[in-house]
């Protein structure tokens, strides 16, 4: 009801009487009072004025789960909300839910994490009240060996939900980077619960550097933010509420086909690996190449300096520029 309540102030923009949230929930005046007193204690503003009811006056950038619930539009994904203040990482979190039966699109979130981690377990840095700290679960009828093309769906839909949101144009460092000006914002990790032809849960992992100023002497040279990109800050909750969106419209299009097919023009066409020479570290021997874009199944067509046309994996292999990150 909280959540409910917090997007009926919001959308009406002026005053609600007690008596109509009464009735819309079925519930007592105590009741509606009680809510809103646990809403500006989370730091909203909200007038109670006699006669005239509740208003929103002031709605700061929180990460919660009745904010979240407040501003998420879509069908299923991240529509229910399990939300921490602190917590060691969305991911773990996320698996406990997924372990205790949580439903397919309940997103995860927290406001500061403290023991994040990123691909191949590198630490994630993870301050409070700056970043976007979310995972969102999955139950898909889905052979295991096409779950990590589900990376690649996200990683679309944060480029595009961040340009959406702020009109900065982000890129892609395949397979699982969102990066502005040859710079990291946001990285992703997913992980999955499976049998051998069967998917119990899985669960994908979203970083996002969204309001920091600065950054650490050892990670400012490839880190940054949106503010830092774009001169100002970002609302958490509206980013996160879009990032649904997208992902909810291209996760139809990935189980439509049971590919990339219908996503990778669109992929290509924001990865800024494409057209350009990269350096290959793979296990078995580096190497330079000229990256192409992805196929439909996620992976990265390169070029050899041979003339050689390899199809690149991201499980084992990770991609950087020849001159730098990108």
């Amino acid at each position: 009801m909280k959540a409910e309540i917090l997007r009926l102030l919001k959308e009406t923009g002026g005053y609600i009487s007690g008596q109509q949230l009464c009735d819309k929930f079925s519930v007592s005046r105590t009741a509606v009072w009680k809510a809103v007193e646990q809403l500006k204690k989370e730091g909203y503003g909200i007038e109670a004025v006699r006669n005239k009811g509740y208003r929103l006056v002031e709605s700061p950038d929180i990460i919660s789960q009745a904010e979240i619930e407040s501003v998420v539009k879509t069908d299923w994904a991240g529509r229910q909300v399990i939300y921490y203040d602190e917590t060691d990482s969305t991911n773990i979190q996320a698996k406990l839910a997924g372990e205790n039966g949580a439903p397919h699109g309940t997103l995860v979130a927290a406001d500061r994490q403290d023991a994040g981690k990123g691909r191949r377990g590198r630490i994630w840095d993870s301050p409070k009240g700056q970043c976007i700290y979310m995972t969102l679960l999955l139950r898909p009828e889905l052979e295991p060996a096409k779950a990590p093309m589900l990376t690649l769906v996200m990683a679309l839909s944060v480029a595009e939900a961040v340009k959406e949101q702020t009109g900065l144009e982000a890129k892609i460092k395949w397979p699982n980077d969102i990066v502005l000006n040859k710079k990291k914002i946001c990285g992703i990790l997913t992980e999955m619960s499976t049998e051998i032809d069967y998917i119990h849960y899985i669960i994908t992992g979203v970083g996002i550097n969204a309001n920091q100023e600065e950054f650490p002497e050892e990670i400012k040279e490839h880190a940054t933010s949106l503010f830092i990109e774009g001169g100002k800050r970002v609302r958490r909750s509206k980013l996160v509420a879009a990032v649904m969106a997208q992902y909810e419209k291209n996760y139809s299009a990935f189980t439509e086909r049971g590919d990339l097919s219908a996503l990778v023009l669109k992929y290509n066409k924001i990865l800024v690996n494409y057209d350009q020479d990269v350096r290959i570290l793979d296990p078995k021997g580096e190497y330079n190449a000229h990256a192409m874009g992805i196929n439909e199944k996620g992976e990265l067509i390169v070029t050899t300096a041979e003339g050689e046309e390899k199809h690149i994996f991201s499980g084992e292999v990770s991609v950087r520029g020849i001159y730098g990150y990108v």
